[in-house]
């Protein structure tokens, strides 16, 4: 009797073990960069390549020794008050979430420089475009310009977490992205993770494989404003026919389990 009672504890055991087994197969994990050999050294590109588009709102900051100079080219930063010593500060609420609107022409209106072109431009380049303006003008002797997007964002679909997220900065990278966004979904296609970006007024798809290091590579390595990220899932009928073998086995390996449990008992 003990012999039949341990040998029907083996075979639930066996069940359960084919139950574990099927719950944990429909579980996958992905391997990023895995032609990248430790030990060895690739080369790192330092360009964000990230320039200014369209509708893209900066927050510009100008700033020099004497900061009473810099005033007028401040005027969205909020009101300033004059202290009895004369030095500057800003006073009352701050304005500088609206920042510069670069319009349909790529301009922006800047304080005391006027309309200045900076589409297709990085944000080192207006900055210093900024500043040679300031000095050629004899406003300021060497005036220092900052320049941050106030809407950067970019969108992810498909196989990951879904959503638009915001940038702080003016540089992320697709694995960043990916990663901000949760990773990617157990039923993605890690070899068709794309990048849909706006240039010159038409639409370009650049496609990536995140298990080769060629993804270091893309021009959309970097992501750029309003950048959609769209990682393809596995089609459905073959989502389908997965789940249905899975399934069909687990079938199978339950029926096989209890057959043996009844000749147990016999």
């Amino acid at each position: 009797m003990m012999r039949k009672f341990g040998n029907i504890v083996k075979v639930l055991a066996a069940v359960a073990a084919v139950l574990l087994m099927a719950s944990c197969g429909s579980s996958r994990k992905f391997v990023y960069l895995n032609d990248m050999v430790p030990g060895e050294s690739y080369p790192i590109n330092v360009e964000s390549g990230t320039v200014v588009h369209v509708n893209d709102r900066l927050d510009i900051k100008v700033s020099c020794k004497n900061l009473e100079l810099a005033v007028p080219f401040n005027t969205q930063t909020g009101a300033y008050q004059v202290s009895t010593d004369g030095s500057v500060k800003t006073a009352g609420v701050d304005l500088a979430e609206k920042g510069y609107r670069v319009d349909a022409d790529g301009n922006i209106v800047f304080p005391i420089l006027g309309k200045i072109n900076v589409e297709g431009k990085s944000i080192k380049e207006v900055s210093e475009l900024i500043e040679s303006m300031i000095e050629e003008g004899n406003y300021i002797k060497d005036p220092e310009v900052s320049i941050e997007f106030l809407n950067f964002k970019y969108t992810v679909l498909g196989a990951a977490g879904a959503g638009t997220y915001n940038v702080e900065g003016d540089r992320i990278t697709l694995l960043e992205a990916i990663a901000k966004a949760g990773d990617l979904g157990t039923n993605a296609r890690v070899n068709r993770v794309q990048v849909i970006r706006e240039e010159d007024g038409v639409r370009k798809v650049y496609e990536h494989d995140l298990r080769s290091k060629d993804v270091f590579e893309s021009p959309a390595y970097y992501l750029q404003q309003n950048d959609i990220v769209y990682v393809v899932p596995k089609y459905k009928k073959k989502d389908t026919e997965d789940r249905a073998f899975q399934y069909g086995s687990l079938v199978l390996s339950v029926f096989a389990s209890i057959c043996s449990l009844l000749w147990v008992l016999k």
